[in-house]
């Protein structure tokens, strides 16, 4: 079996498993590193930023606690993947000594409001990042878009963007991660999931057999209300952002969810300091994956 059939088979088979998001990129970095209990006067310039928060995420991910019984993949920012853990590429790093498999974040940043969503802005040389990408046994992508109103048209148009991309990056040889997330602050949450959940599944009947994708949602207000997707033969699995809630949320409004995994950033790294001695790092990471494991488990 090859390592992409047995990456396939991890996502289908290992229950519970969920997908931890370590991809904050150039604009992010710095609060990120703030939670991390690290203030902008440790860096001068935007290398000493990317090795400080490389020093984080190499930290979370040589941990004894973070490997692939409980974390079935990882979402790495182009900085990391160009960079090594203990001697090997991180991707590799990953699956060779994890066994949790690897994801390139791939998108820019989001365009400006418009009818009430974000798109993506424009990937620039997007097919030699994918060829990048695949060189360095990336097994798939992950791109964000966001829903700030009810407005159909813009939902249409946010599907529908990703669902190109996602063509492309399927024909690179890449499973795509398409992450339209309504923001929990949305005044009309629940009327814009059922415009979503009518785009996501119009677009993925246009799929062919064998085009896989994977979903990342925000959690919804009526319960099982993806189970729909989630049972479509050409999702590989939907997983849930944590969207900004506290991690205690997060978790109990994905529990709510059957079948549907956590893929989370911040609620993740809740409570994970520089200062922190290694015994309570691991142990407050520990707990962290615990709980979002328990959570993904329903």
């Amino acid at each position: 079996m090859s390592v992409v059939d047995k990456q396939l088979n991890k996502f289908a088979t290992h229950t519970g498993a969920f997908i931890a998001a370590l991809d904050q990129s150039g604009g992010s970095t710095p609060k990120a590193l703030g939670v991390y209990g690290i203030t902008p006067d440790a860096w001068s310039n935007d290398e000493e930023m990317f090795d400080l928060v490389h020093q984080m995420r190499t930290r979370i991910i040589t941990d004894p606690v973070f490997n692939g019984d409980r974390i079935l993949a990882a979402i790495l920012f182009e900085n990391t993947m160009d960079r090594d853990i203990e001697g090997q590429p991180t991707a590799d790093y990953l699956w060779n000594i994890k066994n949790i498999v690897p994801i390139l974040k791939i998108d820019k940043g989001l365009a400006e409001e418009s009818n009430g969503v974000q798109l993506l802005k424009p990937i620039d040389n997007l097919d030699a990042l994918l060829a990048k990408a695949k060189s360095k046994n990336i097994f798939g992508t992950k791109m964000r878009s966001v829903i700030q109103h009810a407005d159909p048209g813009g939902i249409a148009a946010v599907v529908e963007q990703q669902f190109t991309l996602a063509k492309q990056i399927i024909a690179a040889g890449l499973v795509p991660i398409i992450e339209p997330e309504v923001n929990i602050n949305c005044p009309e949450k629940s009327t814009a999931e059922s415009f979503l959940k009518i785009s996501l599944l119009e677009e993925l009947g246009k799929l062919d057999e064998k085009q896989l994708v994977i979903f990342k949602l925000t959690p919804p207000e009526e319960d099982n209300f993806y189970i729909d997707c989630i049972d479509h033969p050409n999702l590989l699995k939907v997983v849930a952002l944590s969207g900004g809630y506290p991690r205690e949320e997060a978790n109990e409004r994905l529990s709510r969810q059957n079948r549907m995994v956590a893929s989370f950033s911040r609620a993740l790294c809740e409570g994970l300091t520089a200062q922190l001695s290694d015994e309570d790092f691991s142990r407050t990471l520990d707990n962290s994956i615990q709980s979002i494991f328990d959570a993904s488990s329903t």
